[in-house]
């Protein structure tokens, strides 16, 4: 486990694709949360939350951009690259991480009930595994975090705003309204 030789504009950059990931994913009504690989200074994946739109529990922003890692690589081990995510990876994420040996992890915002890269726990620096990545934390946090909550905030006064209509109008389900 190496300390990243990325600069701190570079770690920027990736992140703010990232960020444009996550808007992909709030296009489409999903959490807004994105990542992309890095190899050599380009980005070889990219990937959005697809959970809603898929009905697939699997299809995390980081487990997308994995895959289609893979598949620019034709390979399975992502041994020099990294990983820029919006927020920080559950236990999921991190497992794909550890299993693709991605070597270097950047997330924006913690994730404290769910965050396994050093939040709740920390799966990817834990030396039980045959692999372990380098972590940093708080890339762009505060953009990262803004976007993740204003997306649950409108959500909460959708539900209220839907709750109150079918209350007024006594339809039984709110889903009609959505």
């Amino acid at each position: 486990m190496k300390e990243t030789e990325l600069s701190d504009k570079e770690k920027e950059y990736f992140m703010q694709e990232a960020l444009k990931e996550a808007d992909k994913a709030l296009e489409k009504g999903e959490v807004p949360i994105g990542a992309v690989v890095v190899l050599n200074g380009e980005i070889i994946g990219r990937g959005h939350n697809l959970r809603e739109s898929t009905q697939d529990a699997t299809t995390h922003a980081e487990i997308l951009a994995i895959q289609n890692a893979n598949k620019q690589t034709a390979s399975w081990r992502l041994e020099d690259a990294q990983l820029f995510v919006t927020l920080e990876p559950c236990p999921m994420c991190s497992g794909a991480i550890l299993l693709s040996r991605i070597a270097e992890v950047f997330y924006g915002a913690a994730d404290p009930k769910a965050g396994t890269a050093g939040t709740f726990m920390n799966l990817l620096q834990d030396s039980r595994f045959n692999h372990m990545a380098y972590v940093e934390k708080g890339i762009l946090e505060e953009q990262c975090r803004e976007k993740i909550s204003s997306f649950f905030k409108e959500l909460r006064n959708k539900r209220k705003r839907n709750k109150k209509i079918a209350q007024n109008t006594g339809i039984d389900s709110i889903n009609t309204l959505q």
